[in-house]
């Protein structure tokens, strides 16, 4: 579909959309009361990796989103954002965080966003030729914040130097995956905060790859502060406790470890 085609479209779909944000914006207010579309004062967070074939086409895909994706979804209440790459380089991809207060705002998003004049004019100016596109595919996550830690949120120091990690639990089969997930709530989140493990979200995956997983940010304001954390976590009695619980025995098969840094224009 051309540019100008999709632009129309969205243009005719306006009111709806218009529509669609006011409701959105209830649910936002009434969500702790567990009305319709709400999630009980949890959040709906996307997980977005977007693949960049090189630095030249990661400098656009920049741009596009800090000037024209962020503000935008900023308008429709999905903020804070964070955008992280790849601490040592080695991937031009980007991860990109961002909450839905309800499961009808996450529905509508894309409708309320082209509805939004001000991202129609900027998404324009990025738009690229098919022969060199800003990224090559988006892979999505959609995943519901724990009971524990129902907000996704920024740290509190936005330390230039700060990084996050970037953790996927996956386990063999849905129960296992239920056992971990249980194992969060009930204990390991406490034993978190103690440690100074300062989370960005806790999140079970609704939805997307590696399934089932949970998949949670941590951030830390330097290098020597994640060390520290994760030392005192490692030799808590609470976690050496909780570790040889049968109960949660064989709970994880596979973690995916990713050492993340904010890029310039996140958030969080």
């Amino acid at each position: 579909m051309r540019r100008r085609d999709l632009i129309g479209t969205a243009c005719m779909a306006g009111a709806g959309a218009l529509a669609a944000t006011a409701g959105c914006a209830l649910k936002t207010e009434t969500r702790s009361e567990g009305g319709a579309g709400g999630t009980g004062g949890r959040e709906l967070l996307e997980l977005r990796i977007y693949k960049a074939e090189n630095a030249d086409v990661r400098g656009r895909l920049d741009k596009f989103l800090a000037e024209a994706a962020i503000p935008a979804w900023n308008r429709l209440g999905m903020k804070p954002v964070g955008v992280f790459a790849l601490k040592d380089d080695s991937s031009p991809d980007l991860w990109v965080v961002q909450s839905h207060k309800s499961a009808e705002c996450f529905i509508t998003a894309q409708s309320r966003l082209w509805a939004d004049a001000e991202y129609q004019k900027a998404a324009a100016f990025f738009d690229p030729p098919k022969a060199a596109p800003m990224y090559t595919r988006i892979e999505a996550n959609l995943l519901l914040t724990f009971e524990g830690a129902p907000k996704l949120q920024a740290q509190g120091d936005m330390k230039p130097d700060r990084i996050f990690q970037l953790r996927i639990y996956e386990s063999s089969c849905e129960e296992r995956a239920r056992l971990k997930l249980d194992m969060f709530n009930s204990a390991e989140l406490d034993l978190f905060r103690k440690a100074g493990l300062t989370w960005v979200f806790f999140g079970q995956a609704l939805a997307g790859t590696k399934m089932p997983n949970l998949t949670y940010m941590v951030g830390f304001p330097d290098e020597a502060t994640q060390k520290a954390a994760w030392d005192a976590f490692g030799k808590s009695e609470g976690w050496k406790k909780l570790k040889d619980d049968p109960k949660y025995k064989d709970t994880v098969s596979n973690i995916t470890n990713l050492i993340l840094k904010p890029t310039a224009y996140s958030q969080m």
